[in-house]
């Protein structure tokens, strides 16, 4: 028997009582503070946007502040009160809550609501994290583009009420196992980014080892071509190369595409196996992607096509070059720096790179694709034993947060 089994046997034998969270909560709904509010000091502020991406379970420092004077028209949160959102994008986030735990009094602004009650609020805050809130929180949903669960809907949904003795107890193995789900992250992140740095010194040792092999300027043996402007859609005949599916490594991602009706108008932008595309503008300038696809695509303004002339370099060997320090201290020196960095097809033909024999490319991009492989193997496997250990935290989450329903 586990030590909140023990709990619920010694203070409530026969079931735990469930009770709808407007009986045991009174709600205040946050309005106005939109993000040109926040300040870098000042009162403590949570902004509903922030809730989605920013911040965990429980907090005891806020990212932003609002000016004091700003403060006084808005939602209060004290310490124990949850935030909770309003409104999404998508069910998923809807209805996440956030517990405040800082020392003083925050607010909060529109699409959101403070929940103010008298349970444990890391018990509280976890229950808004299962399954059982999920349910009722897609019934009681309303929208399509924008979702929305209202004060009034969140008021109905029904929660299990433990004696505080077991919600504690219930805490404290719940924070244990955050604590050992972020210490695995960081883990599993650290031993990837030493395995990418050893990658990259390797590449960048073989890159270097033809110390006479000729230099050449990167227009002295490339064509180079913008993409096209476009509306992209769900759906198409191409889809349509843009700058954010190049991922970190210089990769096709395989998340969101996007597709455009192609004709004989965008003829000249459809991209071929062998391609390079590089971003020219943003804080993602200079990143690079050999297209490998055998699919149907063209690409967007905002790259440049980069076809090399027969006989000089291989694609694969400007790809592998492009992720390295030799091509990013020189990106990084000849990019303009006023407003949006800019790294023009004027500038990309500057670029300085080896030129060895095509025998001699061959051999190098064989090693590091292999490298190359690997490296990628270990990106893949990290997101899937985080979601892995996610959905284990998952369902010991929800076991511990059903209860046998006390009789009426």
């Amino acid at each position: 028997m586990s030590r909140v089994d023990e709990l619920i046997a010694e203070h409530t034998p026969n079931g735990v009582e469930f009770r709808t969270l407007g009986d045991i909560a009174r709600f205040v709904r946050g309005n106005g503070m939109p993000k040109t509010d926040l300040v870098g000091e000042g009162v403590g502020a949570i902004h509903y946007g922030q809730i989605y991406t920013r911040y965990g379970v429980w907090a005891t420092e806020t990212i932003s502040f609002v000016e004091p004077e700003t403060a006084i028209k808005l939602a209060k949160a004290q310490p124990g009160d949850l935030i909770i959102t309003n409104t999404s994008e998508n069910v998923e986030d809807v209805g996440k809550a956030v517990a405040w735990l800082g020392s003083e009094p925050i607010v909060t602004g529109g699409h959101a609501t403070v929940i103010k009650h008298d349970l444990d609020p890391k018990y509280l805050a976890y229950w808004f994290q299962s399954e059982s809130f999920s349910v009722q929180k897609r019934a009681l949903a309303t929208g399509t583009k924008v979702i929305d669960v209202s004060a009034r809907q969140l008021a109905k949904v029904r929660l299990p009420v433990p004696p505080i003795e077991v919600q504690r107890e219930i805490v404290r193995i719940l924070d244990k196992f955050t604590r050992l789900e972020a210490e695995l992250e960081a883990e599993l992140e650290a031993e990837l980014e030493a395995r990418r740095r050893q990658f990259g010194y390797y590449r960048d040792t073989l890159l270097a080892a033809d110390g006479d092999a000729p230099v050449v300027a990167l227009g002295e043996v490339a064509d180079f071509k913008y993409g096209y402007t476009d509306r992209a859609a769900a759906a198409g005949s191409h889809r349509f190369l843009r700058i954010t599916d190049i991922t970190p490594w210089g990769k096709l991602s395989p998340e969101a595409p996007k597709y455009v009706d192609a004709d004989a108008s965008t003829e000249e932008y459809v991209a071929r196996p062998g391609d390079i595309f590089m971003a020219r503008t943003g804080a993602t300038f200079g990143k690079t992607m050999l297209f490998e696809s055998a699919d149907p695509a063209v690409y967007a303004s905002f790259l440049i096509r980069v076809r090399f002339k027969a006989g000089t370099l291989l694609p694969a060997f400007y790809w592998h070059f492009a992720q390295s320090n030799a091509y990013w201290d020189q990106a990084n020196a000849l990019v303009s720096t006023g407003g949006q960095p800019q790294f023009n097809a004027n500038v990309l033909k500057l670029i300085k790179v080896p030129l060895p024999s095509i025998d001699r490319q061959e051999r190098v991009i064989a090693l590091l694709d292999r490298f190359d492989a690997l490296a990628n193997s270990l990106s893949s496997g990290l997101p899937a034993e985080i979601h892995a250990r996610r959905k284990q935290f998952a369902y010991y989450r929800d076991k511990l947060l059903t209860f046998e329903e006390a009789a009426a």
